[in-house]
């Protein structure tokens, strides 16, 4: 029985429908609301995924990776690990550098932690003497919004200044947040042999001294009166004045210069990170935007700027964006639009087929008023429009009318029962006012579980939650407080028949014959075999689940919308030359136009739109190990693809191609090729190793790499420890602790002679130059120790090789740890062309190849990366899934007053799965991260239905028999039970057909919702009305049990007893005996030891014995009790 709406809320309810303007007042608010809004919204693809992080780092020249990690990272993690608010840490020792990074719990005050950590790191004494202070930096957000490529046939340095131009114009134009990149900071080299500094005996040190002294002048003040300011001494910065400097003066009254000692370099600004265009060289500027910033906004003034500035340019320069997120942004979100707008037409004409004129158009005047309202609101929380908030305002589109229909229809009802037109608006929604909020409340928590899902998918999807919310809060307003008002009116004026309400009479004709000659003799047999069509829909229920179970449904956690990026990334071995990193780009960019020349043959459109390639450095992401290579050693390659609607292949098959073409040069070391995709952004294979030596655990990684060998689906397979440059350990001898020799002035002028001395720094425009004194590159040799000549105190040179010992030792590059614990990555790109063969691999790796490293290496392992989060995801959603159903149960419970009837409504959530699997296996679909969104909010939406029927069946049954109220009160209610699944499925039907590759990653929630609402509503028309009458024999059964166990002959009430005495003590035999010992009670084993019921007992086949023998009981009791009637009778009628 439904609770009866209070007295206060029916009043409120009443005000709104006969008060003249109110209603339309609210209207207008709602719209205005929305209207004000959407302008200051702004527009992306996905929501912005921020991590609140700390970074702290340490310098601490000339110590190897090992070091670092023994003196720097083990005494400061334990007192980092430590400050309130931090989740995890990853620490990273590099050589001469330590870097730790501390993520911190969601919305945690960032300003707070970073004095926390600095307070940590301030506690700790015990830090290397000769390492800086720990510097500690809040991590700062950024978004690429695009990259601008200033190319052309003319020299880097003009170049440099046309983009040291366009920089300060953009900066003019409030685009801040910009990189330049392809160009190096001035730097001026003294290049000063060992032998000069024997033969003039003078330190390199000395030298960068006297160079500091004469850089710059200095401000020596004012004169008096005379209105005359003094400085001291001439900038010196050109080589010529550099070599003029004067280092000492000599007896003979000569002076000793720069010049007489070194030869002095001006070094390229393209002598590191260098970018071409074909054959042109090029400078890049990288145009990033902030977490509050507009990626279509900059990019648009940043387009304007270009523009206007490239005209400007010499003939044969030109400015590129490339790496545009604008076009990207629009066009996906048009996509979305499109399809919005298509599913609202469609739902708009599906009632005015159902309804009279005026009452469908105040219905879908629902739509507009709840959407502003909602966008309002959206605004309010800081949402924006990207395509996970568009994707759930299209999923409110048919749901939010859901409300309205079923008041509106109601009212129409009432009114043609013979109710004046504001008394039955008025009435309808009073009555219809807590089956429609608990059917609203219920949609609203399902979709509220979403929040219990953390992580960075839990932020890439929590807008989803709050949009729906959002929409369906203010449809429960519009629903009562505005519809029933109009609706008042639109009843009024129906009254005559007029011509526009053709179509709406016609369906209705026909829909009522169909009720009344087809589906009420069909219900009628329904409830007859409700038992065979309950076992029917379990069954269902079953095969469909198999589908999934076989593997003909496949599972791919999150297929990520494919950005039109490629990179890829070479490094050469040790030894190469700038000149050999030169020879392998150009290799890279012959490959890439052979391939893309391969790819048009064959589809008739080039798939490339722009490359840039590089030397002095790695694109994107880079290789593992690379910050331990000479910038001279390192190259790569970026790639714009063509939008992936305008060609017939993904990003990835593009990716196969060409890493399988690419030829080796002679001196590279190791290749790497990837593609991007849109959203969070994790390996899809990311193995971790831990728990034993490096040696170890490199070995365990090379096995995983050569295994992996095999998959040409798997990309980019690299991992996180690279080798090291050999050490040598110089240690003095006595000789050396004789001649006056300590280790830290050995290691203070062995540092200067090996990474040369910095003289001085000075402003070059918007640079900073700097001028270095460096050894001559060919002195450093392997043969370094034996001939380099070391000063005495006394002023003798001696040779290095005869006062230290050496001791050599190979290591690793880099260390790294998580949370304090050492571990390797070994990670890689999977191609998700094929999900059966991406399932595949991952079962392959999961089953054998893992298992058998872990088992041969002694070594532990997890899955991290996507594997991590597919975990971390699926159990927020289940616990998630757990709080919706607790809480839709207690709503219900307090709706239906009732502990019995919410089950009833309930029973239907699994059965949404019918359709769902079938929907993704009819559309070769794999299940995702978005079916299970989808999943959550079907829990609530598909009972929605269910609500109303149960409601109208109780209503009936107070006055009539059940049968005939489950009868009619399913044809009452099959028109608005179908109408408002009708709508939610039209409003998301253009969605299923959209063809673009950009909403692909949507359609499982789509699938989902479309064909588990679709089979749902039949389900809900055939289960519950099916439950409701076995309910009504179970009650009937019980209330039975119940007088036989009261019944006033003790022999009956003996019979009962004993009888559910034994079916006790059978499912303690059974059933209870399996959950306590996992077996049978030792009788029952023997028994059936020689049987074919003798195995190892199961759930399934302990729950068989049990239904089993509680039937054989119950049909002996009923023999017995038969038998005993019977002759119970003989000695009456004897007697």
């Amino acid at each position: 029985m439904v609770r009866v709406l209070s007295g206060k809320a029916g009043g409120i309810l009443s005000y709104f429908v006969r008060h003249r303007t109110v209603a339309n007042l609210l209207l207008i608010l709602l719209l205005a609301a929305g209207a004000v809004s959407i302008p200051n919204m702004r527009a992306q693809f996905f929501p912005d995924v921020i991590v609140d992080d700390v970074d702290v780092s340490v310098v601490w020249d000339g110590a190897g990776a090992e070091d670092v990690d023994r003196g720097i990272v083990q005494v400061l993690e334990p007192a980092v690990l430590s400050v309130e608010g931090v989740e995890s840490s990853e620490a990273t020792s590099r050589e001469g550098r330590a870097s730790i990074r501390l993520e911190f719990e969601p919305g945690w005050d960032m300003s707070r932690a970073a004095d926390d950590v600095q307070t940590a790191i301030d506690a700790v004494s015990t830090l290397p003497a000769d390492a800086e202070d720990p510097v500690v930096r809040r991590g700062t957000w950024r978004d690429r919004v695009t990259d601008l490529v200033i190319t052309g046939p003319v020299g880097v340095d003009q170049l440099a200044r046309f983009a040291d131009e366009l920089s300060a114009r953009l900066f003019a134009e409030g685009v801040t947040r910009t990189t330049i990149r392809g160009l190096s900071a001035p730097r001026t080299v003294i290049e000063v042999p060992s032998a000069n500094l024997i033969a003039f005996d003078i330190s390199m040190r000395q030298i960068a001294e006297a160079i500091s002294q004469e850089v710059d002048a200095d401000p020596a003040g004012d004169v008096g009166n005379a209105n005359t300011r003094v400085r001291t001494g001439v900038e010196k910065r050109s080589a010529e004045q550099i070599a003029d400097i004067v280092l000492r003066s000599n007896p003979d009254g000569s002076n000793l210069t720069v010049g007489d000692v070194g030869t002095i370099i001006i070094e390229g600004i393209d002598r590191e990170r260098s970018y071409f265009v074909g054959e042109n060289p090029a400078i890049s500027i990288r145009v990033d935007r902030s977490d509050q910033g507009d990626a279509i906004a900059i990019q648009r003034k940043v387009e304007e700027v270009a523009t206007e500035f490239e005209a400007s340019l010499p003939a044969g320069v030109s400015v590129d964006l490339i790496r545009t997120r604008a076009e990207a942004i629009t066009g996906r979100l048009d996509i979305l639009l499109d399809n919005g707008l298509t599913g609202l037409g469609l739902v708009v004409l599906l009632l005015f087929l159902f309804l009279n004129a005026r009452t469908a158009f105040w219905v879908a005047a629902g739509i507009p008023a709840a959407m502003m309202a909602a966008i309002a609101l959206m605004y309010a929380g800081g949402i924006t429009i990207n395509m996970i908030s568009l994707f759930a305002l299209i999923i409110t589109l048919g749901i939010v009318v859901d409300d309205a229909i079923v008041v509106g229809e109601h009212a129409d009802h009432l009114a043609r029962s013979g109710l004046p037109p504001v008394e039955a608006a008025e009435r309808a929604a009073q009555r219809m006012a807590l089956p429609v909020f608990a059917a609203t409340l219920t949609t609203i928590i399902a979709f509220f579980g979403l929040v219990a899902i953390g992580g960075r998918f839990g932020d890439l999807i929590a807008d989803i939650p709050f949009t729906v919310i959002a929409v369906l809060a203010a449809s429960l307003v519009e629903c009562f407080l505005i519809l029933p008002n109009h609706m008042a009116h639109a009843i009024a004026h129906s009254a005559k028949e007029h011509w526009y309400d053709i179509p709406s009479r016609v369906v209705n004709r026909g829909f009522r014959w169909m009720r009344e000659t087809m589906f009420r003799p069909f219900m009628a047999l329904i409830i007859q075999a409700r038992y065979a069509v309950l076992a029917g829909a379990v069954v269902l229920l079953a095969s469909q689940a198999a589908l999934f179970i076989r593997g003909d449904v496949q599972w791919r956690f999150f297929n990520s919308p494919e950005q039109s990026s490629v990179t890829g990334n070479f490094a050469m071995a040790p030894g190469a030359t700038r000149e050999d990193t030169f020879e392998m780009m150009r290799i890279f960019q012959r490959s890439v136009e052979d391939v893309a020349k391969s790819f048009e043959d064959r589809h008739g459109v080039n798939p490339i739109d722009y490359v840039i390639a590089e030397v002095g450095g790695n694109a994107g992401r880079g290789i593992a190990g690379a910050d331990t290579k000479d910038a001279d050693q390192l190259g790569g390659i970026s790639i714009e693809l063509i939008d992936a609607d305008l060609r017939p292949f993904s990003s990835r098959a593009f990716v196969t191609e060409l890493q399988d073409s690419v030829p080796r040069h002679p001196m590279v070391e190791t290749i790497s090729f990837r593609s991007w995709g849109s959203g969070p952004q994790s390996d899809a294979l990311d193995v971790q190793f831990y728990g034993a030596s490096a040696d170890t655990l490199k070995a365990a990684s090379e096995d995983l790499k050569t295994a992996l060998l095999q998959y040409p689906e798997v990309s980019a397979v690299e991992d996180t420890l690279a080798y090291d440059k050999e050490e040598l350990i110089l240690e003095l001898t006595p000789q050396g602790q004789a001649l006056g020799f300590t280790i830290d002035g050995l290691g203070s002028v062995l540092r200067a002679r090996l990474g040369g001395v910095e003289a001085a720094t000075y402003p070059d425009g918007p640079r900073s130059a700097e001028i270095r004194v460096e050894l001559p590159i060919g002195e450093l040799t392997a043969d370094f120790l034996e001939r380099t000549q070391m000063r005495t105190p006394e002023g003798a040179y001696v040779q290095l090789a005869d006062i230290v010992s050496v001791e050599r030792r190979t290591g690793f590059s880099t260390v790294r740890r998580e949370n304090g614990i050492r571990l390797i990555s070994v990670t890689g790109d999977i191609s998700e062309d094929d999900p059966a063969r991406a399932n595949d691999i991952m079962l392959a790796l999961e089953t054998e190849i893992l298992p058998t490293i872990a088992s041969e290496r002694q070594v532990d392992y997890r899955l991290s990366g996507l594997s991590e989060q597919e975990g971390d995801f699926l159990n927020d959603a289940r616990t998630g899934l757990i709080l919706s159903l607790l809480a839709i149960y207690l709503v219900l419970s307090w709706v239906f007053a009732s502990w019995t009837r919410p089950l009833v409504v309930m029973s239907v959530i699994p059965f949404g799965l019918v359709g769902t699997i079938y929907g993704h296996a009819a559309w070769d679909v794999p299940l995702s991260m978005f079916t299970v969104v989808g999943l959550l909010g079907m829990t609530g939406i598909i009972i929605n239905d269910s609500i109303v029927l149960v409601t109208t069946i109780d209503e009936k049954a107070q006055d009539r028999g059940l049968i005939p109220s489950i009868i009619d009160g399913a044809a009452d209610r099959l028109r608005p039970v179908f109408l408002t699944t009708a709508t939610t499925v039209l409003g998301l039907v253009p969605l299923l057909y959209e063809q673009s590759s950009q909403a692909q990653f949507l359609k499982p929630t789509v699938i989902t919702l479309v064909y588990g609402l679709g089979f749902g509503m039949f389900l809900v028309l055939l289960i519950v009305p099916s439950l409701i009458a076995i309910q009504n024999d179970i009650g009937r059964l019980t209330q039975t049990a119940r007088r036989g166990l009261r019944f006033r002959q003790g022999g009956i009430r003996v019979v009962l007893g004993t009888a559910s005495a034994l079916i006790v003590a059978w499912l303690g035999a059974t059933m209870g005996a399996f959950a306590l010992t996992g077996a049978l009670p030792e009788i029952l084993r023997s028994a059936l030891a020689d049987t074919p019921l003798g195995g190892d007992l199961t759930l399934a086949r302990s729950l068989g014995f049990f239904l089993v023998g509680a039937a054989v009981i119950c049909l002996t009791v009923y023999l017995l009790s038969a038998v005993a009637l019977v002759v119970s009778r003989m000695r009456s009628r004897s007697a």
